[in-house]
C-alpha cells in the first residue's frame, strides 16, 4: 500500500518545500524544519545567501537555495510569494504564476502543491491548478493534490508567532484536507479550521483584511471631522473603549502588504461579476488620502512661509522596528512636502538606505543636518520613543512644528508646535 504524503514527509522520504523565502517564507520554513526535511527555494541568490549567514545552510533539516532542481527533492510544496497589485490597483499575479510553473516542472504523482499567498476567492483553482496541470501533465485529484492555506504572519510580532496563530487549511478533496491538516499540525500547536473548501479559505483571508481596513478607514473619516469641530480623538477613541464591545481601532497611514493590497483582489474580482462593492471601495480611497491629509493639515498649522522651509521626516517603513517599506505613506508625503517648496531630510533606523532608493527614489541621510521647521515622526519605532521635547527643540528653529502622526508625545511637547491624529 501506498504511503500517504504525512508518512512520507516524517519518514524523511520526502521533503517539504517552501517557495519564496520573505517575511512569511522563513518562519514557515524554519518551523517546518523542526519536523521534516526542508528545502527553502528563493530565486534571489543574494537573498539566500544572506539567509546562510544568518541561519547557517543546515538549520534544522532546513537546505536554502537559489537552484530550482532542488525541488525535485520535494513532495510537499508551500508557495510564499508576494501577491501585489499594479500601478491601476489591479491583482498583479506574477511571482504566483512563476512559482507555479517553476513548481509544476517537478510535480510527480502523490506530490501535494499548498498555497499560502493572499488571493482572491477562486484564484488557486482558476490560475494555478491549470498552470499545473499543464506544467506537469498530470491532472488534478488522479496524480497530484491542492490545498490553500491563508498566510497570518504579522511581521515583529513575538506574542503571535507562525506556530501559536490558528491556521486555516482547505483542499480539492477531503483525503487531501485530511494529509495537509496532518503536515501543519506538525508545526502550528494552535487550531486548525478545516474549511470546506479553497475558495472559502481564500475567501477568508480576504475578510480579515478587508474588514481591518474598513474599520481604520472609519476612524481616519471620523479623526477628520473631529478635527475640524476641535476634538481629539484619541480622547474620543479612549472614552469610547469603557464600552465592553467597543473595537479600539485608531486612525493612521496604511501602508504594508495587506491593508492596502488585499481589499483590491476582492473588488476586482467583485467587478469582473457585475458586483459592487461601496464600502470596500470607499474605505480604500480614504485610507489612500490619508497621506495627503497629513499633508495639508501640517501646512495649515506651520506658523511661517512654507518656501524655503526644512522639514524632518522620521520614519519610513509601514509599521515599527521592521525593515519592510512596502507601500510606504510617507514616501507619498515627501512629494507633497517638496512640491510646496519644502526641502526634506528622510531618516530610518530600521529601513535599510539602498532599498528605500530602489523603491522610492529617496536617499535616507545618514546624520541629521539640523535647524528644521517641520519635524513628523511617521512610525513609532522604539528608537524615536524616549525622544522628548528638549530633543526636538535641539533640532529645530522657532516656530517649528512637530507632526506626530503616531500620537507618541502626547502632552509632552511645550517648545514647539504641536499636531497629531
Amino acid at each position: 500500500m501506498k504511503k500517504m504524503i504525512y508518512d512520507r514527509l516524517i519518514a524523511r522520504e520526502a521533503s517539504l518545500a517552501v517557495i519564496g523565502l520573505g517575511y512569511v517564507g522563513v518562519p514557515v520554513a524554519l518551523k517546518f524544519a523542526r519536523y521534516f526535511d526542508v528545502v527553502g527555494y528563493d530565486r534571489d541568490a543574494g537573498h539566500i545567501e544572506e539567509l546562510r549567514k544568518m541561519y547557517g545552510d543546515g538549520c534544522g533539516s532546513i537546505r536554502f537555495t537559489s537552484s530550482e532542481e532542488a525541488l525535485s527533492q520535494a513532495a510537499f510544496y508551500i508557495v510564499t510569494v508576494p501577491t501585489p497589485v499594479d500601478e491601476r490597483k489591479e491583482p498583479d499575479l506574477t511571482c504566483l504564476i512563476g512559482a507555479t510553473r517553476t513548481v509544476a516542472r517537478y510535480l510527480k504523482r502523490g506530490d501535494y502543491v499548498v498555497y499560502e499567498s493572499t488571493v482572491y476567492p477562486g484564484c488557486t483553482e482558476q490560475e494555478c491548478v491549470p498552470l499545473l496541470e499543464k506544467g506537469s501533465r498530470l491532472k488534478l485529484g488522479e496524480d497530484f493534490k491542492v490545498g490553500y492555506s491563508p498566510e497570518r504572519i504579522n511581521p515583529n510580532d513575538s506574542e503571535h508567532t507562525f506556530s501559536n496563530t490558528s491556521k486555516i487549511v482547505s483542499a480539492n478533496d477531503e483525503e487531501a484536507l485530511n494529509q495537509i491538516a496532518r503536515v501543519y499540525a506538525e508545526a502550528v500547536s494552535a487550531t486548525l479550521c478545516k474549511a470546506s473548501g479553497i475558495r472559502v479559505a481564500e475567501a477568508a483571508k480576504m475578510v480579515e483584511n478587508v474588514q481591518r481596513c474598513v474599520n481604520i478607514a472609519l476612524m481616519n473619516e471620523l479623526q477628520r471631522l473631529f478635527s475640524c469641530m476641535g476634538i481629539d480623538m484619541g480622547e474620543v477613541i479612549d472614552a469610547a473603549s469603557s464600552k465592553w464591545n467597543f473595537v479600539k481601532y485608531r486612525p493612521g497611514l496604511v501602508g504594508g502588504h495587506c491593508i492596502p493590497v488585499d481589499p483590491f483582489y476582492l473588488v476586482s474580482a467583485a467587478s469582473k461579476l457585475g458586483v459592487e462593492m461601496p464600502v470596500t471601495s470607499s474605505g480604500c480611497a480614504v485610507n489612500d488620502g490619508m497621506a495627503a491629509y497629513v499633508v495639508r493639515s501640517l501646512l495649515s498649522a506651520m506658523r511661517r512661509d512654507r518656501l524655503g522651509a526644512r522639514a524632518l521626516l522620521m520614519g519610513v517603513t509601514y509599521k515599527e522596528n521592521i525593515d519592510d517599506i512596502r507601500n510606504s505613506r510617507v514616501a507619498d508625503m515627501v512629494g507633497l512636502l517638496e512640491r510646496e517648496g519644502i526641502s526634506v531630510d528622510v531618516t530610518d533606523p530600521c529601513a535599510e538606505p539602498d532599498k528605500v532608493y530602489d523603491m522610492y527614489g529617496i536617499r535616507l541621510v545618514p546624520a541629521l543636518q539640523p535647524p528644521y521647521d517641520l519635524i513628523i515622526v511617521a512610525v513609532a519605532h522604539d528608537a524615536y520613543r524616549g525622544l522628548d521635547d528638549a530633543y526636538f527643540r535641539s533640532i529645530s528653529r522657532g516656530p517649528a512644528l512637530l507632526g506626530d502622526i503616531r500620537g507618541l508625545y502626547k502632552g509632552r511637547i511645550e517648545s514647539l508646535g504641536y499636531w497629531s491624529l
